[in-house]
């Protein structure tokens, strides 16, 4: 995809499956947690899985979804520790650090922008030392409503004043790009492979990038 940079002023990122690969949040809970689930109720692993897939079904897309308090007073385990059991997964997308520098070089602000819950994303600045390349970082949590509620976009704009014609958001859920595009946010792009595990998705819906590359500003491209 081609980007105008010339009338791009906010730069709006997600983490998990954006910046981040995904594998970490997919192998934590779809093998970590059943498998933590499984060995603190005295039963088997697939039995557990069993169990939590349609827990998670039921409240994804919701702010209890992202919420890690809401998990662990759910199911009896501490899901902080366990994410710091497996931190090692944590892991930068390629490219990932050169385009934040390059679009803060380009003068743009650069909003950090998740739904994840206040301690995974400590705990995963920790771990990537993403944070200082960022002018800013946002929480949903911080409006008890998910990026996927248009209201979001509402409260944001209120918190990080932004001109929704000259602002790109970068996110892998397309149901938080289509809350974003119904609220105006002009400049709208997916990822084709959040997890680095997983096959690439076939997106038609809304421009879509393999790599950080493809999106450079054009004062990197002539370096």
């Amino acid at each position: 995809m081609k980007l105008d940079w010339l009338h791009i002023d906010s730069v709006f990122l997600d983490m998990d499956g954006t910046l981040l690969d995904l594998h970490f949040d997919n192998y934590f809970w779809l093998e970590h947690v059943p498998l933590r689930y499984a060995q603190a109720n005295g039963i088997g692993v697939e039995e557990a899985k069993q169990e939590l897939l349609p827990r998670y079904r039921k409240i994804e897309g919701t702010i209890e979804w992202y919420c890690i308090d809401y998990w662990s007073n759910e199911l009896g385990l501490d899901i902080a520790l366990l994410k710091e059991e497996i931190d090692h997964l944590i892991a930068v997308h390629p490219h990932v650090i050169d385009f934040l520098d390059a679009v803060r070089r380009a003068s743009k602000r650069v909003v950090l922008v998740t739904n994840a819950h206040g301690k995974s994303l400590t705990l995963k600045m920790d771990r990537t030392q993403l944070g200082g390349h960022f002018d800013r970082l946002i929480c949903s949590h911080d409006f008890g409503i998910p990026k996927e509620q248009p209201d979001f976009w509402k409260q944001l704009q209120q918190k990080e004043p932004f001109d929704s014609q000259k602002t790109l958001l970068v996110d892998d859920s397309l149901s938080v790009l289509r809350s974003a595009d119904s609220y105006g946010i002009k400049h709208l792009c997916a990822i084709y492979k959040p997890d680095s595990k997983a096959p690439a998705r076939d997106i038609l819906e809304f421009p879509a990038i393999h790599s950080f590359l493809e999106i450079m500003p054009a004062v990197v491209e002539r370096t």
